[in-house]
């Protein structure tokens, strides 16, 4: 029987414009040793991110089977990309839409048994390899050439590579959060006791029938807990500009729906490109009104997901004072906005949404989502209103508080539901990824 020969193929791809000038990098690593075998790179002329990305993957499976043409099934071949669509479509978790990548994927797939190739998701960063081949490919295009292999220097800026390793899932971060709340539980027993090390680690709980299990109350800080899994994680985005956000406009559930504007459309595919280089969102979620559902499709296009419509996650109904700003409401409406910013229970005038009727739907809302996507990691394209109703429930904050909160436009939140019912704050109005311009490959 041969010997199992293990290779690492990175791969990468990009087009500035998208579509647009374009071309893929790919190098060959021995996995025991981290040593480049093979490199390959080509400008492919004018093509998107995707299809250069997927010729990036070709031209390392295939230099990867060159090097052991022989090989047969003892070839290994572990696959690592920055492209979180490559990667879950060739793992099979995520469906083939494109037209143009469907051929592709199946090129891909052809190249070796299905048996022999695994895909992990890394980070750009750990990626500068590959990177550097298709930004070395589509430099030489620009000039009229090809790339070529003897006037490479992309091996030079790789970062210092270690022997493939042994371990779970790629970002299994479950794990080691679970491991680390072991630790902590441990070593605080430990010290209960007087010691202030303990050699055994904690026996695993024996599972238990969920349905049949007595409610207890939420941990608290940073008590000792069981495992409580993955948490539901809600990456809250709120939609893109409307030709209303600048003038600060009341803009809820009863006015007008507006479309996204030119600049809310580029923000929302900055946020695209910024969810496909992290390749953490695994589910879609948008409110039902129109700023919401464009700046969803954008990501959803870019990470080839599907979106899922929550019709609690619309924005308060604001009345009489939809399409005002909030100087116009004072001058017209002094004493109902007065008592709106006094009590919760306050509604605009007309008919409008008090904040208590807005927190419960959104909390039902929450309720059903985290329910659906524990363990996962959902994006919630939303509103000002429904992100900071849930921050606010997350903190346990007075209703008051929201209008200590700001919430820019396509700006990026973060909360996170464990299964005892904790919830933990982890990001508010992030614009970061706003202010970045997007580099060739993606």
């Amino acid at each position: 029987m041969s010997a199992v020969r293990r290779l690492v193929v990175e791969a990468d791809g990009g087009s500035r414009g998208n579509p647009g000038p374009a071309g893929y990098g790919a190098v060959v690593l021995d996995a025991a040793t981290g040593e480049t075998l093979a490199e390959a790179a080509e400008y492919i002329g004018v093509a998107t991110n995707n299809v250069a990305e997927y010729r990036g993957l070709i031209a390392g499976l295939t230099a990867a089977k060159a090097l052991f043409p022989d090989a047969g099934d003892s070839l290994r071949v572990h696959v690592r990309m920055d492209s979180k669509l490559v990667v879950e479509q060739m793992s099979g978790r995520w469906k083939i839409k494109h037209p143009d990548m469907k051929p592709l994927a199946a090129r891909a797939a052809a190249l070796l048994p299905p048996s022999s190739v695994t895909y992990e998701w890394i980070p750009r960063a750990r990626n500068k390899h590959a990177d550097r081949l298709a930004n070395e490919a589509m430099d030489a295009g620009r000039d009229g050439r090809q790339w070529e292999a003897s006037a490479s220097t992309a091996e030079l800026d790789a970062p210092a590579r270690t022997p493939l390793p042994d371990r779970g899932p790629p970002g299994d971060a479950t794990a080691g959060a679970a491991k680390a709340r072991a630790a902590l539980a441990a070593a605080r027993g430990a010290a209960d006791a007087g010691t202030l090390f303990q050699v055994e680690a904690p026996e695993e709980p024996e599972p238990t029938d969920v349905t049949a299990a007595p409610v207890s109350a939420p941990q608290v800080g940073w008590a000792a807990a069981p495992d409580l899994g993955a948490p539901a994680t809600f990456v809250l985005l709120r939609h893109g500009e409307t030709l209303l956000t600048p003038e600060k406009r009341f803009s809820g559930s009863g006015g007008t729906d507006p479309e996204l504007s030119a600049i809310g459309r580029d923000q929302a595919a900055r946020a695209a490109a910024h969810f496909a280089a992290l390749g953490t969102v695994q589910e879609i979620v948008s409110s039902p009104l129109r700023r919401c559902r464009e700046t969803a499709a954008a990501v959803a296009d870019r990470l080839g997901l599907d979106v899922r419509i929550e019709d609690g996650l619309r924005e308060s109904d604001f009345g009489a004072w939809e399409g005002l700003t909030f100087g116009e409401v004072r001058e017209r409406y002094g004493d109902d906005l007065a008592a709106w910013l006094a009590s919760p229970e306050a509604a605009p005038t007309g008919g409008g949404e008090s904040f208590t009727e807005v927190a419960e739907r959104v909390a039902a809302a929450r309720d059903r989502l985290t329910a659906r996507y524990a363990g996962r990691t959902v994006l919630v394209v939303t509103h000002v209103t429904p992100i900071k109703t849930l921050v606010r429930l997350a903190l346990e904050a007075p209703a008051r508080s929201m209008f200590r909160m700001e919430l820019s436009a396509a700006s990026i939140s973060t909360v996170a539901y464990y299964g005892d019912g904790n919830a933990s704050v982890r990001l508010l109005n992030d614009t970061s990824h706003l202010r970045r311009r997007e580099r060739g490959p993606a």
